[in-house]
């Protein structure tokens, strides 16, 4: 199926691994130009190499999307080669913290670094794509923003943000040939994630190899339909059907992608 994304760009922040590697690697695949942004210099050219030795188009740009003067810095990089056509906003982080250990602080950062380097982006990006009428704005939620848990409770927080933001733009947006849209991923099987499965693995008794360590966290931890973890290629083939004009008639939306993890028809 051809999503008809060539001719254009797309910029998807925190691409320099994981997710976002695999979101911009999807992207190009399918045609579109895109500008791989992360805060490492060295890890955002690897992927935009990898990105042009397969064929694909890639550029980079760098700075932290915590603070104005590195959204100022990724903006300028990111429209030096032309429009932007689609923002994916990914940057982000969170860490296993409890609602003891979660202080103020903790809570004012992950706003930051989650939800604000976002509208960053959005305020510096999309009145460009509204003046051009046409535009793709898609957020990487997940399924914590309403199926929170009680571990994390500052990362569960803003994943809601995420998702209550997405549809405001929408809103904002509306006739204007630009839409906004969130992926909602399930737990994927990044390198972070399968990190932390081989150090929790052994006190629950998960198994030694990694797909007795995932297929017991599937069934223990994370439950799910599929039984197992997603993987960030399922998470970019989301990302790019939305990014394409077949996914026209789709706004506000959320399309969730966890195997079954949310238990609801929300």
């Amino acid at each position: 199926m051809d999503l008809r994304l060539t001719g254009r760009r797309a910029l998807v922040t925190g691409a320099s691994a994981g997710l976002g590697q695999a979101i911009a690697t999807t992207l190009a695949a399918e045609g579109a130009a895109v500008v791989v942004h992360g805060r490492d210099e060295g890890r955002a050219a690897a992927v935009a190499a990898a990105i042009r030795a397969a064929g694909g188009r890639a550029d980079i740009a760098i700075g932290d999307l915590a603070t104005d003067a590195g959204a100022d810095a990724v903006a300028a990089a990111a429209l030096s080669g032309g429009p932007i056509d689609i923002l994916v906003n990914n940057a982000g982080s969170y860490d296993h913290l409890s609602w003891a250990d979660a202080t103020p602080e903790v809570w004012a950062s992950a706003y930051e670094v989650n939800v604000i380097s976002g509208v960053r982006m959005i305020q510096r990006l999309v009145p460009e794509m509204r003046e051009r009428g046409w535009g793709r704005v898609i957020q990487i939620g997940g399924g914590l923003a309403i199926q929170p848990t009680s571990g994390l409770p500052h990362y569960n927080a803003t994943l809601a943000a995420r998702h209550n933001l997405a549809v405001s733009l929408a809103r904002e947006l509306a006739g204007s040939g630009v839409t906004s849209n969130v992926v909602a991923p399930g737990a994927i099987m990044v390198d972070t994630v399968r990190a932390h499965l081989a150090d929790i693995a052994p006190g629950r008794g998960w198994g030694e190899s990694p797909e007795e360590i995932e297929a017991a966290a599937a069934a223990d931890w994370i439950p799910n339909d599929v039984g197992r973890f997603g993987r960030p290629e399922e998470i970019a083939g989301a990302v790019a059907y939305l990014a394409g004009p077949h996914a026209a008639y789709v706004s506000g939306a959320t399309l969730r992608v966890d195997g079954g993890t949310i238990r609801s028809v929300h």
